[in-house]
C-alpha cells in the first residue's frame, strides 16, 4: 500500500469513528421512532457499521446496504458521487419519502461522505417511522423514551446474492429479453432506486436479466439522469 492510500484510508478510519461516536449520541435523545444508520459503502454486502432503533426497518449491525427503505434517493446519490469525483464536500438530501420494507411510510435524510479524493465511502441516514399518525398515544410514549427497543425478528443476515436477484427479479419479471426499451428503462430505475447499481457486480447482472450489455445499462442510467433533470 503506498503512502497516498495509507493516508487515504486513515482519513476514512479517522471520518467513521467520529460517525460512529456521532450516531451514539443521536440515539440517546431522538425518539423510537426515528432509526439513525451509519453504512461503510466499502463493504456493500455487510455495510451497516452502526445503528440506533433498528426496529423501524428491521436493520442490525452487519445488514448489507440492499436491507433498508425503498425508493431511498440516497442510492443515487452514492451512483452520482461515484461518478464525479471533482469535489470532497459531502452531498446532503433532506427528509425525503421513502417506505419501510414493510409499506410504512417513513420520512429520511441521507449525507453521503467523500474523502479527499472524492470517493463516496460513508453515509449516515436518518429514517422517522410516521405510522405514530395513527396510534399518537404509542408515538408519544416513544418520544419520551419509554420502555426499551424491540430486538429485530430476523434471526439471520440476509444474502446480496439472494437480494440483487429478487430486487432484479421484481423489477423485470419473466424474460427481460423481450421487454421494450420503455420497460426496460422503468425496471432499470426501479433496480436503481433499491440501490442495485452501486453493489459491485450489479450492472453486470442487471444486464444479463435484460438481454443487454453493461454500456447499454450506463446508457439507460444516463437517460434517466437526464429526465430527472428536465423535471
Amino acid at each position: 500500500m503506498n503512502r497516498s492510500c495509507a493516508s487515504l484510508l486513515a482519513e476514512r478510519q479517522l471520518v467513521l469513528q467520529v460517525l460512529h461516536s456521532t450516531l451514539q449520541m443521536l440515539g440517546s435523545v431522538v425518539g423510537r421512532h426515528v432509526e439513525i444508520v451509519l453504512h461503510d459503502l466499502d463493504r456493500p454486502e455487510c455495510s451497516i457499521v452502526a445503528i440506533a432503533n433498528g426496529h423501524v426497518t428491521g436493520r442490525r449491525v452487519g445488514d448489507p446496504v440492499l436491507v433498508g427503505p425503498r425508493q431511498d434517493l440516497g442510492f443515487a446519490a452514492v451512483r452520482r458521487a461515484l461518478q464525479d469525483r471533482s469535489a470532497a464536500t459531502p452531498l446532503v438530501l433532506e427528509n425525503y419519502p421513502t417506505l419501510a420494507p414493510d409499506g410504512r411510510e417513513l420520512r429520511s435524510s441521507t449525507v453521503i461522505f467523500r474523502d479527499s479524493s472524492g470517493q463516496p465511502f460513508a453515509s449516515l441516514c436518518s429514517n422517522s417511522d410516521l405510522s405514530g399518525i395513527a396510534a399518537a398515544h404509542a408515538c408519544l410514549g416513544q418520544l419520551l423514551g419509554l420502555g426499551s427497543a424491540p430486538a429485530p425478528r430476523r434471526d439471520e443476515a440476509p444474502d446480496m446474492e439472494q437480494l440483487l436477484a429478487q430486487i432484479i427479479q421484481g423489477a423485470c419479471p419473466g424474460s427481460g429479453a423481450r421487454m421494450s426499451k420503455p420497460h426496460k428503462l422503468d425496471a432499470v430505475r426501479q433496480m436503481q432506486e433499491r440501490g442495485v447499481f452501486i453493489v459491485k457486480g450489479g450492472i453486470e447482472k442487471a444486464a444479463a436479466a435484460l438481454g443487454v450489455t453493461r454500456y447499454t445499462i450506463y446508457n439507460y442510467l444516463e437517460q434517466i439522469r437526464a429526465q430527472g433533470a428536465e423535471e
